[in-house]
């Protein structure tokens, strides 16, 4: 652990002010939305912005094609977020919601179907470094990053499960600081879901268990 950690402090000394600048606009990015701040959409857009060159400089395709998607969704997230939640042409914001457990099960499903298949693709006709891993996170973050959007309460899940497999991802990619984030980001996402869920079941007065 020592070794890795002084790896860690290695490599944010030789960072390009461009990963540094990416990294602390995801990690407000991730604080403003366990606060439910719209304007955590704007960072999510600079970071990803970032981050899409620098996937690609490291031969992460998903990963850098990723990042064009949620350039996309944040511009989307800012709208559901702030005009999502009405009816009848009333721009209202966006409550938080729940996935039934059929939802869960077309979720979970869609995100293993596509990872198997880009990744077989990419392991046969390019260079990807781990494919399947990477079309892991990619799809798994793809379809999470719209349950944000939406408000789905058990977004905050997914991204335990993504963030914890992008770790050793990032490490042997030699993005130290970038690994040591989604470490960070782990801990944001469990702190998310227990305070959306709070709110959650005061706002729907759902008891506690």
């Amino acid at each position: 652990m020592n070794d890795w950690l002084q790896t860690v402090i290695q490599a944010a000394g030789a960072l390009s002010g461009w990963e540094l600048t990416a990294v602390m606009f995801a990690v407000a990015y991730l604080l403003l939305a366990v606060r439910e701040k719209v304007l955590c959409w704007l960072f999510a857009f600079l970071s990803t912005a970032i981050y899409t060159v620098l996937f690609w400089d490291v031969s992460l395709l998903m990963d850098s094609a990723l990042n064009v998607y949620y350039m996309f969704m944040a511009g989307y997230g800012w709208y559901q977020w702030t005009r999502g939640g009405g009816n009848n042409g009333q721009k209202l914001s966006l409550p938080i919601r729940s996935l039934s457990q059929r939802q869960h099960i077309r979720v979970m499903s869609a995100i293993f179907v596509l990872s198997a298949l880009s990744g077989y693709l990419l392991s046969t006709y390019s260079q990807a470094a781990w494919p399947y891993i990477d079309s892991f996170t990619t799809w798994a973050s793809v379809i999470t990053t719209y349950l944000v959007a939406r408000k789905y309460l058990q977004n905050w899940l997914y991204w335990i499960v993504i963030d914890t497999v992008s770790v050793p991802l990032y490490i042997e990619r030699g993005l130290h600081l970038t690994a040591l984030l989604f470490v960070f980001y782990v801990v944001i996402a469990v702190s998310g879901y227990l305070s959306w869920r709070t709110h959650y079941r005061q706002d729907f007065h759902v008891p506690e268990n």
